[in-house]
């Protein structure tokens, strides 16, 4: 008996002594020299491993940074610029500065906007209910106020309003990774330009239907009536179907299509008030195109 568990237990050490053998020479073998130089980049980095970089974590985008001949289609947007510079001077070479971004929601469907028309009462996660409900009011396109985007920012930079029941970007705090942006399933939050004086005009609504069915479930929907294209001198904004969409790099914050929307879908930020408020649409487009939408 005694001799049967001493065989046992020689033959278990001698197996992991083999084994240990083994694994050491395999490991010897297959082992890589890793670039010291990604844990100088990984340095430099903030450590948010926010995946605003495209890469998942700050390490990874180290090693594509340090394996890179250049660091074009690469930043990282918590550090930003100056934290791009460390890692060109890391490496040796260099880097072009990018502008700064900020998230943006392009929705203004509030409670005075968009009149509720039932009470929701389930899961509260945007995701699930975009599958499978049209939402509390007569727009399935606009914003559900559950807050997906608000769940996905790390660097608390987004909350609720509770009056108007709409995401609110805290400018201060948006570092433009992108969490929001994947969040959101309706796809009402873009990344844009923070633009000269941290001033951005956009058009907040993301409706695609005719002019007149999207003013009837949302006084400040886009009727697509093309008169902000019109009145654009540097030709920024576009129609794109039934919306305007206006390019940021092409926008020169000049204001014209802020006053003459007559719904009020385009939204100007950071600029001061207005000397006068714009006058009422004296030719009813947005109520010429939703008698005739109706009618339709």
């Amino acid at each position: 008996m005694n001799s049967t568990i001493l065989f046992t237990i020689l033959s278990l050490s001698s197996l992991g002594v083999l084994s240990g053998i083994i694994l050491f020479f395999i490991a010897k073998k297959f082992h890589v020299e890793e670039d010291p130089r990604i844990d100088d980049v990984e340095g430099v980095l903030p450590g948010a491993n926010c995946g605003g970089c495209g890469y998942p974590g700050c390490r990874k985008f180290a090693e594509v940074c340090v394996q890179s001949k250049e660091l074009e289609g690469l930043f990282c947007p918590v550090g930003g610029n100056n934290c791009m510079t460390d890692v060109a001077k890391i490496l040796g070479i260099e880097v072009i500065e990018k502008a700064a971004m900020t998230a943006v929601v392009r929705c203004n469907g509030s409670y005075q906007n968009r009149p509720r028309t039932n009470v929701y009462d389930g899961t509260t996660w945007c995701k699930i209910v975009h599958n499978l409900y049209s939402g509390e009011t007569g727009c399935s396109y606009g914003c559900m106020g559950l807050g997906d985007c608000v769940k996905s920012c790390k660097f608390d930079a987004i909350y609720i309003s509770e009056e108007t029941g709409l995401p609110v970007i805290d400018q201060d705090k948006c570092v433009a990774c992108g969490a929001c942006v994947k969040a959101c399933p309706r796809k009402l939050i873009e990344l844009r330009l923070k633009g000269k004086a941290n001033r951005r005009i956009f058009v907040a609504c993301s409706n695609p239907e005719k002019g007149g069915l999207a003013r009837k479930v949302c006084k400040a929907a886009c009727i697509g009536c093309g008169k902000c294209v019109k009145v654009c001198p540097f030709d920024a904004i576009e129609m794109k179907g039934p919306l305007a969409y206006i390019d940021f790099n092409k926008c020169k914050l000049c204001r014209k299509c802020v006053l003459e929307c007559p719904t009020g879908a385009i939204h100007e930020i950071n600029f001061p008030p207005k000397k006068s408020k714009p006058q009422p649409d004296p030719s009813g487009v947005a109520e010429k195109i939703e008698n005739k939408d109706s009618s339709a």
